[in-house]
């Protein structure tokens, strides 16, 4: 009986200390818990606090992270020089030949088409493999990885990137197909040169396409994302080729390529080819370069393009030719006739612009004599004069007075110093006489000649003044050469241009140029008959010079500004209107040199190359009558008796027709 009261405190205590125990261990198993959760959760929070989201479309993927990069292509599409890193255009899987995929994949992540995005089988692989090497040697990132690396996350390589790559990976396979990511890897992986893609790593070590590469060819490109610049196969081949047989021995061993296949690209591996253009060349393609840039900000205005394709309307061996033509005649006769500068533009009937020589060397200056010298004109600037005569009842058998001639005080001269008498419209073009030229502009009004340059196509200032009449105004080749394209257009007017279609790298259009009809400048009559007395220039007159030796129907104009400071020669054919511009930088005199002389050569050395292969075509205008000076006399005497005499039976002052 004594001991029941004992035993009964005895299970109470063992009770308490078992309750107590359990509240121990549920503590400590509490604290384990809150422990473990704060870890993971700081682990987590370490990891991923900073995680971007992953895109969900492939377009976002297209433009991610590229430098800015601008390609410059010819009228055929040819890439002409590069400014950047070089791009190309994208290239999907159906485009390209199987061994291309297939020599990264082998080398890259065998088990794409496996894995959803973390290949964890590769990633022990290559921690087994380090471990035994006691470095890195071995990678264990997917194409996936990759991707999100090169375009998401950055290059760092720590366990923390590595953590975000792989959940990133993964939710970049939820969103996108393996076609997606593969093309997107494919066309944005860096190879080395400063090429993107494997397009633009075909063009670059191979000048083809990649839809045309061989399996050796393969095999070197998927060489090289391992170590782009060390293993560069126009720096280092021999690394680069023993890289490629390893991924040769990758394809034979996954069974995409056979034993046949497999030995012939072993015994012939690749060898870079160079490039047939430089694609950072300045000096022939860099006028041309800034223009069309400049043309394309205008054209996409407000838009940020980082890898804009600029296609052009430059026929390459056309433009080679007006370099080379411009620095033999400067080499060849410059210093002596102290010029030290030539610029060339060459036209096609629509206005395309199809040469472009902007002046002796691009590296030295990039200032572009076609484009941005603005320079008086002086006698080239008379057609546009002489056209307003004609609209304002002039005709080209006009009887004028070639005489001194004192405007308001202004007095203006012949070059010659001499006079003429009683001339012809015609003969006054084509001698390039001063005095009827201040005359008719007198006569009609300047406002009228402002009027008309505006309306050909000159879009530099015209100030109103009378000096107008004698090309006092300033303007550039370009326009000037697009004024002139007018007469033998038959008066319609198409305004020069460069561009013709605007894409990204990836082939998406962001402009294209169409053919739209041409607004009518002046009337056909005017327009034939301007065309006629500019082929007399060249026929009899100051343009001899510019004559071509297979007989082509010619017309054009000479130009010389006061102090022999600027020389031109803008002329015409059936096919093309081009201008030359002859002077100095600094606008110091040259040696006598007017446009009849070094630019009427330079125009016709230019020309007959450029017309070398097409067949000789007439102008729409009649030829003009060859005629000696008694007859023009004769025409221009007679012309001022029935002026006279019209006048007589109308009751008007014959001196208000002269």
């Amino acid at each position: 009986m004594i001991m029941e009261p004992y035993r009964a405190d005895h299970m109470m205590d063992k009770q308490r200390r078992v309750r107590r125990n359990r509240l121990i261990v549920g503590g400590l198993a509490l604290f384990v818990l809150i422990t473990t959760l704060i870890s993971a959760f700081s682990i987590w929070n370490w990891a991923y606090h900073d995680l971007p989201e992953a895109p969900d479309n492939a377009a976002v993927l297209w433009s991610a992270r590229r430098e800015p990069s601008v390609t410059l292509l010819d009228r055929d599409g040819e890439v002409l020089a590069v400014r950047g890193p070089l791009y190309a255009r994208a290239v999907g899987l159906n485009e390209l030949p199987d061994h291309v995929p297939q020599a990264f994949l082998a080398i890259e992540d065998r088990r794409f088409y496996e894995h959803d995005g973390v290949d964890l089988r590769g990633v022990l692989r290559a921690l087994w493999v380090n471990l035994r090497a006691g470095r890195s040697v071995q990678g264990g990132s997917t194409i996936t990885m990759q991707l999100v690396k090169n375009l998401i996350l950055s290059p760092d390589r720590l366990l923390r990137r590595k953590l975000q790559e792989m959940r990133l990976a993964r939710q970049l396979e939820e969103h996108l197909t393996k076609t997606e990511i593969l093309e997107l890897y494919l066309n944005r992986v860096y190879l080395g040169a400063r090429a993107f893609g494997v397009e633009a790593a075909a063009q670059r070590y191979f000048n083809k396409s990649a839809t045309d590469l061989t399996l050796a060819e393969a095999a070197l490109l998927a060489a090289l994302p391992k170590a782009p610049s060390r293993l560069d196969p126009t720096v280092n081949l021999d690394a680069a080729q023993a890289r490629a047989a390893m991924v040769l021995d990758a394809m034979l061993d996954a069974e995409f390529i056979d034993q046949a296949a497999y030995d012939a690209a072993i015994a012939n591996p690749a060898v870079p080819t160079p490039p047939e253009l430089d694609p950072q060349a300045g000096v022939t393609w860099g006028y041309v370069f800034d223009h069309a840039v400049s043309q394309a900000q205008n054209l996409l205005v407000g838009e940020d393009i980082p890898d804009l394709v600029i296609q052009t309307t430059i026929d390459p061996e056309l433009t080679e030719l007006a370099r080379e033509t411009a620095l033999a005649a400067l080499d060849e006769r410059g210093e002596e006739q102290g010029a030290s500068e030539a610029a060339i533009v060459l036209l096609a009937p629509d206005g395309a612009i199809r040469a472009y020589h902007g002046g002796r060397d691009y590296l030295d200056t990039q200032f572009n004599r076609a484009l941005q010298a603005q320079r008086q004109p002086g006698s080239a600037f008379k057609p546009i004069v002489f056209t307003a005569a004609l609209e304002a009842g002039y005709d080209p058998s006009s009887a004028v007075w070639d005489e001194p001639v004192d405007l308001e005080g202004w007095t203006p001269e012949n070059f010659s110093g001499n006079y003429r008498g009683l001339v012809t419209l015609q003969e006054a073009l084509k001698r390039s006489i001063n005095t009827v030229a201040a005359q008719i502009g007198d006569q009609i009004g300047v406002e009228r000649i402002v009027e008309m340059g505006q309306r050909l196509g000159i879009q530099s200032p015209l100030p109103a003044l009378p000096s107008i009449a004698l090309g006092a105004a300033e303007t550039n080749l370009l326009e000037l050469t697009s004024a002139y394209s007018v007469f033998p257009r038959d008066g319609a007017r198409a305004d020069p241009y460069l561009v013709t279609r605007l894409t990204n790298s990836r082939g998406d259009v962001l402009f294209e140029h169409t053919a739209d009809t041409l607004p009518r400048a002046i009337s056909t009559e005017h327009a034939q008959a301007m065309s006629t007395m500019l082929q007399d220039v060249v026929l009899t007159g100051t343009g001899r010079r510019a004559s071509l030796p297979d007989g082509r129907a010619v017309g054009g104009k000479t130009g010389t500004s006061q102090s022999f400071r600027d020389a031109w020669f803008i002329g015409f054919t059936a096919d093309y209107t081009a201008g030359v511009w002859v002077g100095n930088d600094d606008d110091s005199p040259m040696e006598n040199v007017t446009g009849g002389g070094l630019p009427a050569e330079i125009w016709r050395d230019y020309m007959s190359q450029v017309h070398a292969d097409l067949p000789a075509r007439a102008l729409s205008a009649p030829a003009p009558r060859t005629r000696s000076e008694r007859e023009e006399r004769l025409a221009a005497y007679y012309s001022e008796l029935s002026a006279a005499f019209d006048a007589i039976l109308s009751d008007e002052d014959p001196d208000d027709e002269r």
